[in-house]
């Protein structure tokens, strides 16, 4: 399975492509889409959309998924970081994708095992986890671990319904 993980922002928004076999995780890419702040919050958003849809269409992931918004101090900033999060989303669905959304919490947790842990223990563990040559740059670690997230996720949910069919029991 290829994943796309995304960590959204305005000024820059991360994406780290990895594909799963059985248990590996294979890093594929990642990097960050930088903004300009001077301009326009729709010319922002605009920038972020085509550049993901270029990504999603060179790597044609299988599924997507995405950071959620974390309760910022400044309403401005998470009004902004919530616009480049939905054109993340948009991206993915508009790609005909599947979508999931993970907490910062869930993230860390699955990526560190803490789930306060601190960017720099989660671009740590991206590069331990990916067998990475270098550190990624701290919004790629960050769509990196949301990928991460996601992989270990979608295999625990898989167990869970195998475990359910060999007891005989319905999934929904």
């Amino acid at each position: 399975m290829r994943i796309l993980g995304i960590d959204p922002g305005s000024k820059a928004t991360g994406y780290g492509f990895i594909e799963q076999q059985g248990n590996r995780l294979i890093h594929l890419d990642n990097g960050a889409i930088f903004t300009h702040s001077g301009d326009a919050l729709a010319v922002r958003l605009q920038r972020i959309y085509q550049e993901l849809c270029a990504l999603i269409e060179k790597y044609q992931p299988e599924t997507v998924a995405v950071e959620q918004v974390f309760m910022a101090r400044n309403p401005a900033s998470a009004l902004k970081l919530g616009h480049a999060r939905g054109i993340a989303l948009l991206a993915g669905i508009n790609a005909g994708l599947p979508v999931a959304e993970y907490s910062a919490l869930q993230v860390k947790s699955a990526v560190v095992g803490y789930g306060r842990a601190g960017k720099s223990q989660v671009q740590q563990m991206t590069k331990v986890l990916l067998n990475l040559p270098e550190i990624a740059q701290e919004d790629a670690a960050d769509a990196l671990a949301v990928a991460i997230c996601h992989a270990h996720s979608h295999q625990l949910s898989r167990q869970m319904t195998q475990i359910a069919q060999k007891n005989g029991k319905k999934t929904t």
